[in-house]
């Protein structure tokens, strides 16, 4: 028998419409952030090491409680989507001062990018944390909940790309508008550019989402018992939970195939007209822009290729196979592709060569991005069957901990590298001169491209181990949500099939009541 649907067409567009605008603003902060700091802003290298990890640690902090705020407390039009509303406008704004570069001294600099990307980084977990909690309250039914985290991820993947192809034609077209006879102050106008026209249409696809959306599974509101184990505790003790995490975390490198694209960009290819001693530095700014911007492409190209098509076929994998064989074997084929497009870049520093099999590396970049928000839900089913309680903003909060965590370490790693070969920004981009990758070493080069072939390759590799471990699958996992649908219909957890709100849903209860005494 067929399983009842309970999202219509238009909802279930509607939310992965809005994760597409999520996807363009979180995309201009983590594919490049990094080089805005280090080689626009020109940012102490160590200023940026230091900023990704503290920010991480208050992240450890801000982001639990996020979540615990969200599973105590419903509002009058729900307990997630209000957010939507609520962080819009705050996350569109710091987004835009994160690209603006105010004239203050090099301290004045540290302290207002510090604050604003701290402050962007708590608001943007208001943002994504309920967010990626709806799946679990559009829908009572596991399948359904993956097939709208799947295409929900898929599109904000496709979202993810709109400021790379921003970024490509800018490089083609900004030199002619803007001048480029300085090159710091044209980059500085380059990426405010981008980010505005990326801020303005992403934050209205993602708020237009909430006039559409309905929760539909209604768990009441649970206030701390004494004696009861804490929320915290709970997701700490779901093993299953803490595996997902350990391969999220284990995955981080894969993040450096975006982060990581721009600075291979500018230190370990150059495609363009030869550029002989005594060019013209705004004819030579021009060229090395262009370069950037098609090296950049080439790289986005296969990631779409590779991450999205994966997307795409998520569904269908997801109904025929268990969700750890998909990782396992998708990880391995990663792993098998990095080696290659290692040993081709080293042998023969061809990016073309390398291309398939870059886009091979990158479908499990695409699958680890639906199938860890599918994988929180089974966890939270099970959860939920053990102990009782469903902890589902708390759930994504961890979700959301890890991509944040994940994206910082790309950074640190970057940043790291710079420092290992010896590369300073200063000298590389500045308001009288430029430098391009052929000016560099060969091991210079072949150091920086490491960062998006081995390095994710070998972070895929560790990913896959903690699924060798992971029960959640097969009869297991049938059973589960066997038992847990009989739970809840015991515990008369309401599926609100209208997606009333919280008020009118206290009204609802009480009629029934009423008419019961009668």
């Amino acid at each position: 028998m067929e399983e009842k649907k309970h999202v219509p067409k238009k909802e279930f567009w509607m939310y992965a419409v809005g994760a597409m605008g999520q996807g363009m603003i979180y995309a201009m902060m983590s594919s490049y952030i990094s080089d805005y700091y280090v080689n626009v802003l020109q940012l102490p290298l160590m200023f940026v090491l230091l900023l990704m990890l503290l920010a991480r640690v208050w992240d450890a902090i801000n982001d639990p409680l996020m979540g615990i705020i969200v599973d105590r407390h419903t509002l009058k039009r729900g307990k997630m989507k209000p957010y939507i509303l609520f962080a819009v406008f705050p996350i569109a704004v710091l987004s835009i001062l994160m690209y603006l570069s105010p004239n203050l001294s090099k301290t004045g600099l540290m302290v207002y990018s510090a604050i604003v990307y701290v402050a962007w980084g708590m608001t943007y977990t208001m943002a994504d944390v309920p967010f990626w909690s709806i799946p679990n309250v559009i829908t009572p039914s596991a399948s359904e909940r993956s097939s709208v985290i799947s295409f929900g991820r898929t599109l904000n993947g496709v979202g993810s790309a709109f400021p790379e192809i921003l970024f490509f034609v800018s490089g083609l077209v900004l030199p002619s508008i803007l001048g480029a006879s300085d090159g710091l102050e044209y980059n500085k106008k380059k990426y405010l550019i981008i980010t505005i026209i990326t801020v303005v249409i992403g934050a209205a696809l993602y708020a237009n989402s909430y006039f559409h959306i309905k929760e539909r599974v209604v768990i009441p509101d649970s206030k701390p018992v004494k004696g009861e184990p804490s929320r915290l505790t709970r997701i700490f003790k779901c093993k299953p939970l803490m595996l997902v995490i350990l391969m999220g975390i284990l995955s981080s490198g894969r993040y450096m195939v975006q982060a990581a694209a721009v600075h291979v960009a500018r230190y370990a290819f150059y495609i363009g007209p030869e550029l002989a001693p005594g060019v013209d530095p705004a004819l030579k700014l021009k060229y090395i822009d262009a370069s950037i911007s098609s090296v950049k492409t080439i790289f986005q190209v296969c990631a779409t290729v590779g991450m999205f098509g994966a997307m795409l076929f998520m569904p269908v994998l997801m109904k025929k196979f268990d969700y750890k064989k998909i990782v396992i074997v998708t990880c391995f084929l990663g792993f098998i592709a990095s080696i290659f497009t290692t040993l081709i870049g080293w042998f023969t520093a061809n990016l073309y060569i390398c291309i398939p099999f870059i886009l091979i590396s990158c479908i499990p970049l695409g699958v680890l991005n639906v199938i860890s928000y599918a994988m929180i839900g089974d966890c939270l089913d099970y959860m939920e069957l053990n102990t009782g309680f469903r902890d589902n903003a708390l759930g994504s909060a961890c979700q959301g901990f890890v991509n944040k965590l994940g994206n910082a370490l790309a950074t640190c790693g970057i940043v790291i590298m710079y420092m290992f070969i010896d590369i300073d920004p200063a000298q590389m981009l500045s308001s009288t001169s430029v430098v391009a990758a052929t000016e560099l070493t060969r091991t210079q080069n072949f150091a920086m491209f490491s960062l998006v072939s081995i390095v994710p390759g070998i972070s895929l590799l560790l990913c896959a181990i903690p699924m060798f471990f992971y029960k959640i699958s097969g009869k297991y996992k049938s059973q589960m949500l066997t038992d847990l649908d009989a739970q809840r219909r015991a515990k008369g957890i309401i599926v609100d099939e209208e997606g009333d709100t919280a008020v009118e849903l206290e009204e609802i209860k009480a009629e029934k009541s009423k008419k019961k005494k009668h």
